[in-house]
């Protein structure tokens, strides 16, 4: 969800709070506007419009369309890896991973209206659905370096590279699921136990 501000981020100065103003000032119509009337509905320059600016400032904010509905969350990977290397004792990383998994990817279900929509909006659109994921993998690297240090294996170990890939692709199974968390749960229970165990403990 659109934010310009990260927590516990330093100050800014002027010209780098008022990038940030018109940033946020765009990808707030933008989310408004795509609410209202779906993200297929709404064009580039009735965004622009909205924000009172130029498409051409709007695409040095952001470069593609999907952009519009992402923060570039610079804490997100930090997030991840702290699953990992901050996970309780006796906790295996698959579980680590998939409470992190949960905790990330169904935060509406607190109640809070807006991000339940925002969330609904990207449930119901391909395009996003596919730009979060390919901004979730981005992470594999880092995520396969953390595993492989954790378990005392090569940074390029092939096992850590594999569960590192798909964990991060595991969240894709709630997107139009009645129940996403058993949707998120069920994927990781097969990175946790491996097939055999999952089919002989069929629910």
């Amino acid at each position: 969800m659109p934010s310009t501000t990260a927590p516990g981020s330093a100050p800014m100065g002027r010209r780098e709070r008022k990038k940030a103003a018109t940033r946020q000032a765009i990808a707030d119509a933008a989310l408004r506007l795509f609410l209202q009337r779906g993200y297929d509905e709404v064009g580039i320059r009735e965004i622009a419009d909205a924000a009172d600016v130029s498409t051409t400032t709007l695409f040095k904010h952001f470069p593609v369309k999907e952009a519009l509905v992402f923060d570039e969350d610079a804490d997100q990977e930090a997030r991840l890896l702290a699953a990992v290397r901050e996970r309780p004792e006796g906790r295996s990383i698959p579980a680590a991973l998939r409470e992190h998994a949960l905790t990330t990817r169904l935060a509406s279900a607190g109640g809070d209206p807006v991000f339940t929509a925002f969330t609904d909006l990207v449930a119901a659109t391909p395009a996003l659905r596919d730009y979060a994921q390919n901004m979730w993998l981005r992470h594999t690297a880092a995520l396969a370096r953390a595993i492989a240090e954790e378990c005392g294996l090569p940074a390029g170990d092939p096992a850590c590279t594999a569960l590192a890939h798909f964990a991060l692709e595991a969240p894709r199974a709630a997107y139009a699921h009645d129940d996403p968390r058993e949707a998120i749960t069920r994927a990781f229970d097969l990175l946790e136990h491996g097939w055999d165990a999952l089919t002989r403990n069929k629910p």
